[in-house]
Formats: C-alpha cells, structure tokens, sequence
C-alpha cells in the first residue's frame, strides 16, 4: 500500500476546484461527477497506473479510458498536474470552439487520451477490446513485451446500454483479467433519481457474466480503500473486475450535491464560492494551483 502524504487531501480538493472553475467559465459542461470521483483519480494517477506523462504513448503502459466521458474534466484535470499535456489556459478554454479540451474526450485531439468518449457505453466496450488485444499480444510475445492493464471509469448509463452487456459477457467469458472497470454509483442521472429507469441489481448481472466483483460501498472518500480494492482486482488473475463505488455527485455542494442539477450545468458562481469555503480553497480565485500541488503530482506523472 502506499504511504499516505499530508498534501493528498489537498491535491484531491484541487481537482474539484479545477473542474468547477472549468464549467463554471465555459456556462456548460458536468461539474458533478469529477468532483465527486477526484480521490479515485488521484489514486489512480498517483498510486497504480503505470504510465509516463512525458511519454503518453509509451508501449506497456496501463490504459486509462474515461467511458462516463461527460466528466471530461476529471481527465484534463489530471493531465494538467501529471504532465505537460495540457496547460492552465487549455483549462480555462474548456468547452470552447478550437480548444484542447472539448466536452468530451476525443483521441488523436490531445496525448492522454486513450478513447474517444461520449456515446454511452463506448469506452467501456473499447476497453474490453484493448484487453483482448493486450492478451493476444501477451500470449505470442511475451510478458517482457507487453504486460498491462486497462482501467476504466463507467457510469450508469454506460450499464444501461445493450453495448455494455454484450461486451462484459464476452469479457467474462475470455477471462480478461486485466480488465479493471468502476462503476460510479451515484444514484443520480440527468432527468432525476436512477431508479426512474434502472433498478437491475448489477453487482449479480456481473457475477453472472463471470466477472469478480467489489463492492466497496461508501468509500468514495476514502483513499486507501479506493486504492485496496483496485489493487485487489489488479491480483485477480482469472476474471475480469468491476469495483461497484457509492460516491456522491457534486460533492461536497452545500445547494447540488445528489441532484440532477450537478450532473449537468454549472453550479453557480456562489455556489462554488461557497463549495471552496468547504474544502479549504480560496474562494476568490479561479483555477488555483499551488505549486506544491503540482509538483506532488508532476513527480507521480
């Protein structure tokens, strides 16, 4: 396990301040999710992949896809603290005619970005494709030539598309065991509660498929327990793993935090004041990075 630094909490905070800023300046964008999954992104990115951010197309690295591609600012955030891919003004650009970093993520438009993301249930798909192709190369060359993994980070409307079903079977059925998806629970979509339209009980439908399945319940704050449960589904080498994560969308909004209001709209010039009064940021700036901060992060990059 990792040996926690006091500047992590901070650095996770940092995040939802980014993704804030972002949609708040663009009028448009989903602030909710990224602010709710920043601490799953920040041990992602600085405790378990593999990856170099000064070589974004290094062969063996462990992929990254962003199939709830609506919270693109989870990604660019990260790309920005990690590496050179992206800059603060690309940030500020967010969603903007031209710019770097569309609503959703596009591959080929910026280094990092392993899928184009968007159409529900499209990455997750991709995904299991590049574990297929991670097996079949694994398998003829060898693992000194090619031994990663594939995380991914899906929503519930990835679930509910028939792609996702037809792709997690055919997972399941090949054993894709370097296969690593979370599925963010949050209970919210964009026309109201998920109940409305989806009540399957996905933990057994996984189970079902094949596939190991984590439950780690309401351990979106938690880092450590973030971090066990992805390390205990990168141990299991026979099953393609889903960690099932209860987080909170807009978190910690005092006015949209569990509301469809925070999934897709900007919360507000003083709501985000106050969300920063919250979580230690200055409320006053926009875009705040302290150099510590990015260092910490540059260092994991």
């Amino acid at each position: 396990m990792h040996t926690p630094d006091p500047i992590e909490p901070l650095g996770v905070n940092v995040i939802r301040g980014l993704a804030m800023d972002a949609v708040q300046n663009a009028s448009s964008g989903h602030p909710g999710t990224p602010m709710a999954l920043a601490p799953l992104a920040h041990v992602l990115f600085t405790r378990v992949l593999r990856y170099d951010a000064s070589a974004p197309d290094w062969f063996d690295r462990d992929r990254f896809i962003l199939s709830a591609g609506h919270a693109s600012m989870l990604l660019y955030a990260m790309l920005f603290l990690t590496g050179d891919a992206l800059s603060l003004d690309d940030l500020r650009q967010f969603r903007q005619w031209g710019s770097r970093t569309p609503g959703h993520p596009e591959r080929g438009h910026l280094p990092g970005v392993e899928v184009t993301t968007g159409p529900l249930a499209q990455g997750f798909a991709n995904g299991v494709g590049m574990a297929v192709a991670e097996r079949s190369l694994r398998e003829r060359f060898g693992a000194e030539a090619c031994d990663h993994h594939i995380f991914a980070i899906c929503s519930d409307g990835d679930l509910q598309e028939g792609l996702s079903h037809e792709a997690a079977s055919l997972a399941g059925h090949l054993g894709l065991s370097r296969l690593v998806y979370v599925y963010d629970d949050n209970h919210i979509s964009i026309d109201g509660p998920t109940e409305l339209s989806f009540t399957e009980d996905s933990r057994r439908r996984f189970e079902a498929y094949g596939w190991h399945v984590l439950d780690i319940g309401e351990a979106a704050e938690d880092l450590d327990a973030i971090e066990q449960a992805l390390r205990d589904a990168k141990a299991e080498d026979a099953r393609p793993s889903l960690i099932i994560l209860r987080s909170h969308i807009g978190y910690p909004s005092p006015r949209w935090q569990d509301t469809p209001e925070a999934h897709g709209a900007p919360l507000g010039a003083d709501e985000v004041a106050r969300t920063k009064e919250i979580l230690g940021l200055p409320s006053e700036e926009t875009f705040w990075v302290p150099e510590e901060v990015r260092a910490f992060y540059r260092e994991a990059g």
